[in-house]
């Protein structure tokens, strides 16, 4: 019952147009800093020449929070191409992440197509890596046939997919033959008992077997999480199977356990921080705690941990 108030009270701060535009116009000063890379390209150089000079990389993530028209997907492909030049021009530890809602994925696949190939022609000609974020169980589908026909013509694209889908194992297989990049997630997107597993032993399990089944096949591996009993589980595998590490990276939320990110990268691991950058930081803010309701503490001891 509290948790769903808490969901509800966030989703309305998410939406909400007044408090949208007064944290548009003041800023990350109302505390999103911690959190959020920065509003321009420029604030989000800043933040990431600070976790380059720890070792640790990034993926900056190019948030498109309101795409109605064409118009406002293009504002996001320009987010990502700013971003790309920003890695390239200030020789940067980066890669960039995005959803494919946010470059038109309600506008029908041929735009998203058309903006996400513009995106990956940049990328390609610079080196940069591009993560598809995983969305709503409802886009998921379409998610996965758009990356499949752009992995087809790409190199430099992943994907995230989620660990509590029950569909998640058998996507896994059906993107085999294309030897992806994938970057798991527990997920956080709230879903009906007939597709998500809902329980979270369950579900750190189905997280453990999709590691481990996609790094013993050799395939590269983004282990998303903040989870000491899975980064514990994934450094023991790498032991046991001679796993190399360039065949894998860590990756954390930007302002969560900045001691064990560092712990990570001065113990050689690939240590990649996931940066938000962009105007709408506000709504992603909220949207995430809107999710998981539980991030709330999780966020509040962050914050006083640092």
């Amino acid at each position: 019952m509290v948790e769903e108030t808490m969901r509800t009270f966030f989703t309305f701060l998410a939406k909400n147009k007044p408090l949208i535009k007064v944290a548009r116009s003041t800023g990350l000063t109302l505390g999103g800093s911690h959190f959020v890379g920065g509003q321009t390209v420029d604030g989000v150089v800043d933040q990431v020449k600070a976790f380059n000079e720890k070792g640790i990389g990034v993926t900056i993530d190019c948030l498109g929070e309101f795409i109605n028209n064409e118009e406002d997907a293009k504002e996001t492909v320009d987010l990502c191409r700013n971003a790309i030049a920003a890695i390239q021009s200030h020789g940067l530890n980066g890669q960039i992440s995005l959803k494919l809602f946010s470059v038109g994925l309600e506008l029908g696949e041929e735009v998203t197509l058309s903006n996400m190939r513009e995106i990956l022609e940049e990328a390609k000609k610079h080196n940069v890596f591009v993560t598809l974020n995983m969305e709503e169980y409802v886009n998921c589908g379409k998610i996965i046939e758009i990356f499949t026909k752009l992995r087809k013509e790409y190199d430099n694209i992943g994907i995230a997919l989620q660990a509590n889908l029950f569909r998640t194992e058998t996507d896994v297989e059906k993107l085999e033959e294309l030897s992806p990049a994938i970057r798991f997630v527990k997920g956080a997107y709230k879903e009906s008992r007939d597709v998500d597993i809902n329980e979270k032993k369950l579900v750190d399990e189905n997280y453990k077997m999709l590691v481990k089944n996609h790094m013993l096949k050799g395939h590269y591996v983004q282990v998303a999480t903040h989870d000491n009993d899975m980064i514990d589980f994934v450094k023991e595998l790498v032991s046991e199977h001679n796993i190399p590490y360039d065949q894998f990276e860590f990756q954390m939320l930007q302002g969560m356990r900045d001691e064990k990110q560092k712990e990570l990268a001065e113990e050689g691991y690939k240590m990649v921080v996931y940066v938000p950058y962009g105007p709408d930081w506000y709504t992603y803010f909220m949207k995430r705690l809107a999710e998981r309701p539980a991030n709330v503490g999780f966020t509040l001891m962050s914050v006083f941990r640092r």
